[in-house]
């Protein structure tokens, strides 16, 4: 996908409150849960790239990180700017950049962060270029997490929602379920840009492919996603502990889920 569609799609979407809803907010809670897991050490360098706003720059800076935002969207960049002046919260470096071509020496990070890049980048080619770049930047033994979207994301959810009904809905999960390309979204959905949703094991070829070990690949949400009234739900303190353990006991199974963490090393 062209950066223009990229940054045109996010004009009309306000990524800075994604991770606001209850959606975002489990996604944000499990991802986290799942980097503390598997993150190794403390002071790290880390390249949050294509990391939006920067809700999870802010989060490891805060916990003492020395991190670096890097988002091809120039928005987003200013509106991080804007959260670091009002927060005090300082990231060593906030900078519009390319996931595909980064202006970073080699074997300079600790851990790099791609929760972006990898379903905006349709093209197989830039996806591996992407994964080439973490390759060339991470030291040896660093760490390299993926957020990609799961394959079968938009067929469960647009069951569950009746979506399947509308022909427009079906010709676009044909296309998506047998390649992973998701193109032709109908205007009336108007929810997500041309993208590519993986399965695990294409993931983890991608990966291992760029010279990167595949440590593990586990799903983030599963199916709480899918809770009736899920924005009322998570609002009480007992919901939520019940929703988040739900999608801790399907981790093991990420092609369930809509979205899935790949835990990658530099050998």
């Amino acid at each position: 996908m062209i950066a223009e569609e990229i940054i045109e799609h996010y004009k009309r979407f306000d990524e800075s409150k994604r991770l606001s809803t209850a959606f975002g907010l489990i996604q944000f809670e499990r991802s986290k849960e799942l980097i503390q897991r598997y993150l190794k050490g403390n002071g790290l360098t880390i390249l949050d790239i294509g990391g939006g706003c920067g809700q999870y720059t802010f989060w490891l800076a805060e916990i003492g990180h020395n991190v670096h935002l890097i988002d091809i969207v120039p928005h987003h960049i200013e509106k991080a700017i804007a959260i670091s002046n009002e927060t005090n919260i300082k990231p060593a470096s906030i900078k519009v950049g390319n996931a595909i071509d980064l202006k970073v020496k080699d074997e300079c990070v600790d851990a790099v962060l791609l929760f972006g890049p990898m379903y905006h980048l349709v093209n197989k080619g830039e996806r591996l270029q992407a994964l080439r770049e973490c390759q060339r930047i991470l030291k040896r033994g660093g760490q390299l997490f993926i957020h990609a979207i799961c394959r079968y994301s938009g067929i469960v959810y647009g069951t569950t929602k009746g979506f399947i009904l509308d022909e427009e809905y079906m010709k676009m999960t044909r296309t998506e379920v047998k390649t992973g390309h998701r193109a032709n979204v109908p205007e009336w959905l108007n929810t997500f840009t041309e993208a590519h949703f993986h399965l695990p094991n294409e993931l983890k070829i991608e990966i291992e492919n760029c010279g990167l070990k595949c440590e593990e690949i586990l799903g983030v949400i599963g199916l709480s996603w899918l809770l009736p009234n899920l924005e009322i739900a998570f609002q009480d303190d007992g919901n939520r502990v019940k929703i988040l353990e739900v999608a801790r006991l399907m981790e093991d199974e990420p092609a369930i889920g809509p979205d899935m963490l790949a835990i990658c090393k530099k050998e």
